[in-house]
């Protein structure tokens, strides 16, 4: 597999997976950058590492944590990120008439990639990660009311609280958004699960029986929210 594929695949299994910026109405930590150069990632690579589930802005190879004293987590998969390499390369020319040759360099551009993990995949030393700049959190008391109808909620998918995008995946029937922590206000944490129960509801809609039932269950549990 060349790197377009792999790239292509990434972002793929991500749509798949229900990931598409719509709004972010949580704390933001920055664009995707290197942990140990602190350069923001540039071109495709913002998007396939902004789309991962981790919350941490910073990334690095296996090589930096170790340099750095720390390790990855076992069983932690990478992410790829890409680049492009310029290499010269000599393009010979001759003349039929004097058969004199001549070189001439010429630049070749690669795409290459490499591999990284999130901040949270890894095991480091505290003297780096009290280094690094702390992410805003927001202390929300949660709204009984609404907790209530989340916890009834029949035929319920999975609700996971993590990462720092929100979405709605078919293959696993589970909703992923950013902990409550890190919304400006509670309001904008249930209208942002409002809004995924909705794309839940919209998915299952032309399916089988069962599914349009659970559709209608999710819906009334939207309009309750």
């Amino acid at each position: 597999m060349d790197v377009y594929e792999i790239v292509t695949e990434q972002i793929v299994n991500m749509l798949e997976r229900g990931v598409v910026p719509w709004r972010r109405p949580w704390t933001s930590t920055g664009l995707p950058r290197n942990l140990v150069s602190k350069k923001p990632y540039r071109g495709v690579n913002v998007f396939l590492l902004s789309a991962s589930k981790y919350v941490s802005p910073f990334w690095l190879t296996m090589r930096q944590a170790n340099e750095l004293g720390g390790h990855i987590r076992k069983g932690e998969e990478s992410t790829a990120v890409v680049f492009w390499k310029i290499e010269d390369a000599k393009r010979s020319t001759e003349n039929p008439d004097t058969e004199d040759s001549n070189e001439k360099n010429r630049r070749r551009f690669l795409l290459r990639y490499y591999r990284v993990f999130n901040l949270e995949q890894c095991e480091l030393p505290e003297a780096v990660l009290n280094k690094l700049p702390k992410i805003e959190t927001h202390q929300h008391d949660p709204i009984d009311s609404a907790e209530r109808i989340i916890a009834g909620m029949p035929n319920a998918p999975e609700i996971e609280y993590a990462g720092s995008k929100a979405f709605y995946s078919v293959n696993t029937d589970r909703i992923t958004i950013p902990p409550r922590s890190l919304f400006e206000s509670v309001e904008e944490f249930y209208s942002t699960l409002d809004h995924e129960i909705g794309t839940v509801a919209s998915v299952l809609d032309g399916r089988s029986s069962d599914m349009l039932s659970r559709r209608g269950q999710r819906c009334d549990l939207r309009i309750r929210l």
